[in-house]
């Protein structure tokens, strides 16, 4: 197996997003550590083995670099960081619940954490010339009304992630997986039923949303030998995007339009980036800071 014999870390990687890197690791023969703040209600598994659960508040640097120092004692290694633990409720900027203390918390974990965590694991990545792959979002390329802090975050985190490509070359390589929305076990918080998911799949122009493990696989040819040459790069995981609205108005238009060149198969779709459904990424569903980081 490609990966046999290097240690991983996946933050956040008790459910959702998080869970299927880790399990598209345990696939490939890593073996794998996971870290949140309280632990999962499973243990993640794949192919008969399991990743190791560790607690840890990846928003506290006392705690993270104790977390590091525990770390390398017990796996003497680390070949590859994920960065994936982050998150946040919709909430609008100018809210009353939405004060600058909410948005600075988002902030802090979906951009200061995963710099914080990066910084303690870079003896341990440096020594084993080893591989971060960021956790970005779709959120951090367009605007995100209801997610401001986060898609500002996001779109922070990518360019952490080239600066660091640059500096810490060539002994560490830093890549972004860019992600449009994942179906997880929270995906009924915003979309509601199966028909609800399925509807807010036909949005997305391969058909339906990501299944985390795919995101995994991702994260995993990243981390490998096959992407030796790959650092400082951003990996869109996001079905083809979105279909710009424009388009939908010309189809609406056609009939008072005939000389319009447009396709009459087109499926109008609902801008599922720009409503109040924010783009479901690492395990991006509509919850707390403290839900989404566990």
């Amino acid at each position: 197996m490609e990966l046999d014999g290097r240690v991983v870390l996946v933050t956040g990687g008790t459910r959702g997003v998080g869970a299927g890197i880790a399990r598209a690791f345990l696939r490939a023969g890593a073996r794998v550590a996971v870290c949140a703040r309280r632990p999962p209600d499973a243990p993640v598994g794949a192919a008969g083995r399991t990743a190791e659960f560790h607690p840890v508040d990846l928003r506290e640097p006392t705690a993270v670099r104790e977390f590091f120092h525990d770390f390398a004692e017990r796996y003497g290694r680390l070949d590859t960081l994920v960065n994936n633990a982050g998150g946040t409720p919709y909430r609008l900027l100018g809210d009353e619940e939405g004060g600058i203390e909410r948005h600075a918390r988002v902030l802090a974990l979906n951009l200061t954490a995963p710099l914080t965590v990066s910084l303690a694991a870079h003896p341990l990545l440096r020594a084993a010339r080893g591989a971060i792959v960021m956790i970005g979002s779709v959120s951090g390329t367009r605007p995100s009304p209801g997610t401001a802090a986060y898609g500002a975050a996001k779109a922070g985190l990518e360019n952490l992630a080239r600066s660091m490509a640059v500096e810490w070359a060539p002994e560490v390589r830093v890549n972004t997986l860019v992600l449009g929305m994942v179906e997880t076990e929270l995906s009924h918080l915003h979309y509601g039923d199966e028909a609800g998911i399925a509807a807010v799949g036909r949005t997305v122009p391969l058909g339906r949303l990501a299944a985390p493990d795919e995101i995994g696989e991702a994260a995993v040819f990243l981390a490998s030998d096959r992407a030796a040459y790959i650092s400082g790069a951003s990996l869109l995981v996001h079905g083809g995007g979105e279909r710009p609205a424009f388009l939908d108005a010309a189809t609406a238009n056609a009939a008072t339009a005939p000389t319009a060149d447009v396709p009459s198969s087109n499926v109008p779709t609902a801008d599922v980036s720009t409503t109040d459904v924010p783009t479901a990424d690492t395990a991006n569903v509509t919850v707390t800071t403290a839900d989404k980081e566990s």
